[in-house]
């Protein structure tokens, strides 16, 4: 699209009857699926590992779909053309760690959750440590779900309240009923299969757009040409300062511990892995995910420059037309769609689709979590699996309504890349730290892993909420590139100035240093706290801990009577991990 004065005037494009049937065709089909999993397609009876593991003979195909779909929420669909839009391509190379994470989760942590075969990853810290770290465990990855999930489900609700003008809060409750419904009904299986359908979607989506808004522009060329003259164009801004908010240092290393705390010791990675027959074959999943998200993140960043080289000569931001960047994308949708039917369903059913896709993965896994390690050893009696089947589905419906609650306190938050990974940083940094801790250091003792995950989540919770204050009070505020309005005509382009940057110097030192840090602020201190308390209170003997509790990359430095030890007392720790027996040491040690 060559923009030009005349042209620049909101969309004129509806969202009409076409565009509602593909929208809800999605809707319809993923309702199906959890019908068809629930009533048709059940061989096997209606157990807990059916449920919650599909049986365990899930196909790598459907496990990728639904890992990529999962890990791509609507805030990247949404929020990457923005911050390419706002701040630059500096973040693209957000890639880089996302492969080299997918190589340390087959090598590093997968090795030790698929032997341990548990349910939920949190019995590791049970295992390793004592019931205690467990249920901190569990408890801090609940709270960071039910933080990101509101935040994943207000993004398309977002886009479609731009492309139908419907309110957001409206349209929310209805949508998020379909994904408890077949969520609740099928379990995995309908969860993983919707996965797979919503990721076709998604990619569609975000492939027409891409192109058609390409096409529209003159090519790539021009889209590059137009990047670079607005200053668009930033990779490798090695600043060392980190208080700036994005460098190729922080987005490499920060995005890669952030990353690594969202899928190595996450139940919804973890619980999809084991899903499968083989090590093997998780390990082929892992590296489809990567190429997924690599393909995936890469298209949305480029949509972003796309959008950028349309409206580089008037900026719907600056002239009031939209009233968030987290807008832009959507609004450009209905832009260039004028001439083309059905685009707008298909854009907005991909955006839902993602964030449906990540609700279901979270319903699904902190179901698993707060069955296997709140509500099962609370229970005195063992539960039988017909109740067992009911709680799980009761417990979907509870905090899928308090998800969709709480969507009403995101729309006060920034840009929702931003607040996203800086409240989930705040639980995800520590829990990353007390896996690692138990893996990697055979010397901590439960005490040690307990102060260090309190520790990392107070540091890392004061450092997140004080700096979300100051963004709300703009003591703090992020330069961006440059905007224009040069192209617009003299009714759009008689706006206020833009609002003069704050003083870095109003807000604590802490506060100013980029989001990006918080998951790797979380996990060393979790280490540092944690290894200080073990050998301050009396070490773990590495010999009295089994080497299906390590990580295999330190197995070759273990003493040998560790080696013995654990082959005398494999069966025992097996039994553990099962459930079978009473909660194991609170060291780490098997019986």
């Amino acid at each position: 699209m060559n923009w030009t004065a005349s042209e620049a005037v909101p969309a004129k494009r509806v969202f009409d009857w076409l565009d509602y049937a593909v929208f809800g065709g999605m809707l319809l089909v993923s309702a199906l699926i959890g019908v068809y999993f629930a009533f048709c397609a059940r061989r096997r009876p209606n157990t807990t590992s059916e449920y919650l593991m599909g049986g365990k003979v899930m196909g790598v195909f459907p496990i990728s779909m639904s890992l990529i779909a999962s890990y791509i929420s609507g805030i990247t669909l949404l929020g990457m053309p923005s911050e390419m839009y706002m701040y630059g391509t500096q973040y693209w190379v957000a890639v880089i760690p996302e492969v080299l994470v997918s190589v340390t989760m087959a090598l590093v942590y997968l090795p030790v959750f698929y032997t341990l075969q548990i349910t939920s990853s949190y019995e590791y810290l049970k295992l390793r440590f004592n019931h205690t770290v467990r249920l901190l465990g569990s408890i801090l990855f609940l709270i960071k779900m039910m933080v990101y999930i509101p935040v994943v489900i207000y993004v398309p609700a977002l886009a479609f309240s731009q492309v139908t003008g419907i309110n957001l809060h409206l349209i929310t409750p209805i949508v998020c009923v379909v994904c408890i419904f077949y969520t609740t009904l099928g379990g995995l299986k309908a969860v993983v299969w919707t996965d797979t359908l919503q990721t076709v979607v998604m990619f569609g989506g975000v492939l027409t757009v891409m192109v058609l808004g390409t096409v529209d522009v003159g090519g790539v060329s021009a889209v590059l040409q137009r990047s670079r003259e607005g200053d668009r164009l930033e990779f490798f801004n090695l600043d060392l300062d980190p208080r700036t908010r994005h460098t190729f240092w922080n987005v490499c290393i920060g995005n890669y511990f952030s990353w690594l705390a969202s899928c190595s010791v996450n139940q919804a990675m973890v619980q999809r892995c084991l899903a499968m027959p083989s090590v093997r074959k998780a390990n082929v999943t892992i590296m489809i995910l990567a190429v997924g998200i690599v393909c995936i993140v890469s298209m949305s960043c480029y949509t972003g420059l796309v959008i950028y080289a349309t409206f580089a000569d008037c900026d719907p931001i600056t002239t009031k037309v939209i009233r968030k960047p987290d807008q832009l994308l959507p609004y450009y949708v209905m832009e260039i769609a004028e001439f083309i039917p059905a685009l707008p369903g298909l854009f907005v059913a991909g955006v839902f689709s993602a964030a449906l896709s990540t609700m279901s993965t979270g319903l699904n896994s902190m179901t698993g979590v707060i069955f296997e390690d709140l509500i099962r050893p609370a229970c005195r009696t063992p539960i039988s699996e017909a109740r067992a089947s009911l709680v799980m589905k009761a417990v979907v419906v509870v905090i899928g309504c308090a998800c969709v609650g709480l969507v009403f306190l995101v729309d006060q938050m920034g840009t929702i890349l931003q607040a996203a990974k800086s409240l989930t940083g705040i639980t995800s940094g520590a829990l990353l730290g007390m896996f690692s801790l138990g893996m990697f250091f055979p010397w901590a003792n439960p005490l040690g892993a307990l102060s260090g995950g309190v520790c990392g989540v107070a540091l890392v919770g004061w450092i997140s909420l004080g700096t979300q204050a100051a963004i709300a009070s703009r003591r703090i505020t992020f330069p961006t590139k440059p905007l224009s309005v040069q192209g617009c005509p003299h009714a759009l382009n008689s706006t206020a100035p833009p609002p003069a940057a704050a003083d870095p110097a109003d807000a604590f030192f802490l506060f100013r240093m980029s989001y990006l840090w918080y998951n790797l602020i979380g996990t060393l201190t979790v280490l540092v706290v944690g290894l200080a308390v073990s050998f301050l209170t009396g070490p773990v003997d590495p010999r009295d801990v089994s080497r299906d509790l390590l990580t295999p990359v330190i197995h070759r430095f273990l003493p040998e009577e560790a080696s013995r030890r654990h082959k005398q007392n494999g069966a025992e720790l097996q039994r553990l991990s099962t459930g079978a027996g009473g909660d194991p040491p609170g060291d780490g040690r098997p019986t």
